[in-house]
């Protein structure tokens, strides 16, 4: 084999890497000190055990995603007349790129088509690339821009931008066809 065909090869075995057995569930409140430990862990801004604590208490569309009974990614969507919004889809790093952070958006989406959300807004930092590739690929678009939104997130760093995107609810995604 030369040494394009072993590159090629290899690149190959890469994309074909075994997506995690995922079981996806709602949150509930036994589960908000773990996820809140993983919020800590992922934001540079975090929600806290109250805010997700609030989220269920005011009946949010709140979803945990578990592989070996660990919690590998965790989301929250609110439902309101005629749209929702999706509030957080977080990841654990060591799963991230498989697809995960994919599955939880599709499951917000169809829990907002159901209740007959005509679109879905979310807010991202403007800096966070893959994550706005990841919801570009789902048919979001931008709409606006909230200035200095975000607290920094380091003592040294300046606030950030978010970018609010929308996606109507009855639009597929080109990808998805």
């Amino acid at each position: 084999m030369s040494g394009f065909e072993a590159r090629v090869s290899m690149a190959t075995l890469a994309r074909h890497i075994a997506r995690p057995e995922v079981a996806w569930r709602p949150l509930c409140e036994g589960d908000l000190v773990r996820v809140a430990a993983l919020e800590a862990q992922i934001h540079a801004a975090p929600w806290t055990i109250g805010n997700f604590r609030d989220a269920l208490a005011a009946g949010y569309s709140a979803t945990v995603g578990e592989c070996h009974c660990r919690i590998v990614a965790y989301g929250v969507l609110m439902l309101g007349a005629g749209e929702a919004q999706i509030l957080n889809v977080s990841v654990v790093p060591d799963v991230r790129r498989q697809g995960l952070g994919r599955a939880l958006m599709r499951l917000f989406l169809g829990d907002a088509r159901r209740q007959s959300a005509g679109q879905v807004f979310l807010e991202v930092r403007a800096s966070n690339a893959p994550a706005i590739g990841l919801y570009e690929s789902e048919g979001f678009a931008p709409v606006a821009r909230r200035v200095e939104y975000y607290p920094a997130a380091t003592t040294d760093a300046p606030r950030e931008d978010a970018l609010v995107m929308r996606r109507a609810i009855d639009s597929e995604p080109s990808s998805a066809r």
